[in-house]
């Protein structure tokens, strides 16, 4: 688990914690010195490039469900998380988007583009003849490849009422996308953010498309990578002779 996933765990068990002795007055423990804030380092690491995440989206050898996903996750800009907590019934597929709910309750909203939407209906088509008709319409829209066994069955919500399948957890995906890319989740959402920079997006806009709340923590992921300095070096060329 990672450093700052484990520092907002332990600072929401000490609020949850104080919480409880100061208000109701139960009695409850504290958290143990021992179990201190982990050191969180910044993310250093070099954006995929645009050609290389194009390269390996577009491999043949990709199923039609990791296609989809990791396609979703980059036009998106969004977490694997976010990306597999949608259920079929939020896509407004007509206009291309998905709301999520934040942690304050409001609705926030995701937006895809051309290759993520070619490639839904897809994904939602069920086999011919299922009496359920041709497409999925309700449940998680990310399924899992087999049926849960009765003693791991989680709750309806994250079943699919059309094929009994659950959601697709995030591990799987982690696992999956290491096997398929030597990447992890993370470095398809962290690209698209630089590659809008390099477009000469606007950070307000960067900062809307990936909803983070401090400009900050989107500009440490604009870094230009080699493709984009190697483009603007032909600025610095001298002038062409007129022949």
């Amino acid at each position: 688990m990672r450093a700052s996933d484990v520092n907002r765990n332990r600072a929401a068990f000490s609020s949850w914690l104080t919480w409880c002795q100061a208000k109701k007055n139960w009695v409850a423990p504290s958290v143990p010195a021992d179990a201190e804030r982990r050191r969180e380092t910044v993310d250093r690491t070099k954006a995929v490039s645009k050609t290389t995440i194009d390269r390996l989206l577009s491999r043949r050898d990709l199923p039609l469900r990791e296609k989809t996903l990791y396609r979703m996750l980059y036009e998106t800009a969004a977490s694997a998380a976010e990306i597999l907590s949608l259920n079929v019934e939020d896509l407004d597929l007509e206009n291309r988007r998905a709301p999520l709910r934040s942690k304050g309750g409001d609705v926030e909203w995701v937006y895809w583009d051309a290759g993520t939407a070619r490639l839904l209906p897809r994904l939602l088509r069920l086999p011919d003849g299922h009496p359920d008709g041709p497409f999925r319409t309700r449940g998680p829209l990310f399924l899992a490849d087999r049926k849960p066994v009765p003693a791991r069955r989680p709750g309806p919500e994250d079943i699919c009422p059309h094929t009994g399948r659950p959601r697709l957890g995030y591990d799987r995906v982690r696992a999956l996308m290491e096997r398929y890319f030597g990447l992890d989740p993370h470095q398809l959402r962290h690209p698209a953010a630089t590659h809008l920079a390099e477009q000469k997006v606007p950070l307000q806009l960067i900062t809307a498309k990936t909803r983070h709340k401090n400009p900050r923590t989107a500009m440490r992921y604009n870094r230009p990578g080699a493709e984009a300095v190697a483009e603007i070096t032909g600025i610095l060329a001298p002038p062409r002779r007129r022949h």
